[in-house]
């Protein structure tokens, strides 16, 4: 994936609680998980994403500096 790419799928999932993973985008997420930037909650059915300090700072909300 490239860098604009993660930076838009991180954005989006920042945006809600809970990102719901896309059908067919297990792979994208899965990458971004890989790089520590999103933490994959897969207890229930739809497995969903949430956004890590990691992800956050990659896309430039550094909330603790």
């Amino acid at each position: 994936m490239e860098a604009n790419e993660i930076k838009s799928l991180l954005e989006v999932i920042d945006q809600q609680v809970s990102s719901s993973i896309l059908g067919g985008m297990e792979e994208q997420y899965e990458e971004l998980e890989q790089l520590g930037f999103i933490t994959i909650d897969r207890r229930s059915i739809q497995h969903s994403a949430a956004i890590t300090p990691a992800g956050l700072d990659y896309i430039g909300h550094n909330y603790l500096h």
